[in-house]
């Protein structure tokens, strides 16, 4: 298993998705969240499809933070559920990959 990981959620608005993203940083949690802050979003919700316009946040930290990461997520925002998604990195720079282990407190 890769040491490092992407976390992504979605919010309900820019400033929600800043928000989350500034106290995740804050907490060193994760080294680096960024903020795209229009997609357009199609899922199913209570029995319909359902859609939406959403801030994604993609946060970049190591493994070992990421039980922590989603509580926060959840605790922090606004959707009965949000989405807390963690994908691998394989791979990546060597630099890139201290500065993660440098920045978050694992």
């Amino acid at each position: 298993m890769s040491q490092h990981v992407v976390v992504l959620t979605t919010a309900a608005s820019r400033e929600e998705a800043s928000r989350i993203a500034r106290k995740l940083v804050s907490k060193r949690l994760v080294a680096c969240a960024n903020v795209i802050p229009a997609v357009a979003s199609t899922y199913w919700w209570q029995g319909e499809v359902t859609e939406s316009e959403e801030a994604l946040v993609v946060m970049k930290s190591c493994h070992s933070l990421v039980e922590d990461i989603i509580a926060e997520v959840e605790a922090l925002h606004s959707y009965e559920v949000p989405e807390v998604v963690v994908l691998s990195i394989e791979r990546g720079s060597r630099a890139y990959l201290s500065w993660i282990d440098q920045s978050c407190s694992a």
